[in-house]
C-alpha cells in the first residue's frame, strides 16, 4: 500500500493518515528542526524510543493519532490527535497539534484540521472537539478561530508541560458549529 493510499481524507494540498513505526526518522528528524517553533508549548517525541513509547499511547482505543502530509512529496507537514475520546452520551474529544518548521504559516495545518474535524465527526462518531492552549501561543489560538472553534473559558494550572502547571484557554467546536465555520 502507498502512502496516498493510507489517507483517511484528502484535501487540495494534504491528506491525513495514521501514524506508523514507519513515520519514526522522518518524524523524530522534524520535531528536533522544528523544537525552536514548539517550545514552550509543545515537546513532540524527537528520539526514538520516545517516538515508539508515543506509537504506543496512540493505539489506545481512546487517542486517534493523525499525521497531515503535502500531496506532492507525501513529506509529513504536522499532526494532530484526539485524545480522551469518550463515546456514548458524552462523545467529545481532546485535540492536540503541532506544525513543523518546513510546514509552518503556509495554511496546511488549517487545511488538515479542516480535514480531522470531519473525519472526527463522521468518521469517529463525535459531536465535540476540545483544543486547551495557553493564552500565548497566538497561532494556536488564530488556528481554532478560523476553524469556526468558540472560546469557552479560562482553566488556571490546567496541564502539566516542562515541569510546570500552565494556565489554558479552553476551545471547543460541535459537529453543527462546523457545517456553518469558514474553511481555515
Amino acid at each position: 500500500m502507498t502512502t496516498t493510499d493510507r489517507y483517511l481524507a484528502r484535501g487540495p494540498r494534504v491528506g491525513i493518515r495514521p501514524f506508523t513505526a514507519d513515520d519514526r526518522e522522518e518524524f523524530t528528524a522534524l520535531a528536533r528542526e522544528s523544537a525552536p517553533l514548539h517550545r514552550p508549548w509543545l515537546f513532540p517525541p524527537d528520539q526514538d524510543a520516545a517516538y515508539d513509547s508515543y506509537l504506543a499511547r496512540l493505539q489506545e482505543p481512546v487517542r486517534e493519532g493523525l499525521l497531515i502530509c503535502e500531496h506532492d512529496s507525501g513529506r509529513i507537514a504536522g499532526f494532530l490527535t484526539v485524545n480522551n475520546i469518550v463515546h456514548g452520551a458524552f462523545r467529545c474529544g481532546a485535540i492536540g497539534y503541532g506544525a513543523f518548521a518546513h510546514a509552518a504559516g503556509r495554511g496546511l495545518m488549517g487545511e488538515g484540521l479542516h480535514l480531522v474535524l470531519g473525519y472526527a465527526f463522521e468518521g469517529l462518531g463525535l459531536h465535540r472537539l476540545e483544543a486547551n492552549i495557553q493564552p500565548a501561543n497566538a497561532h494556536s489560538i488564530a488556528l481554532v478561530k478560523r476553524a469556526g472553534f468558540r472560546l469557552e473559558g479560562f482553566s488556571p494550572d490546567f496541564l502539566l508541560i516542562a515541569g510546570a502547571w500552565r494556565d489554558h484557554e479552553r476551545w471547543a467546536i460541535t459537529s453543527e458549529m462546523v457545517a456553518t465555520a469558514p474553511r481555515a
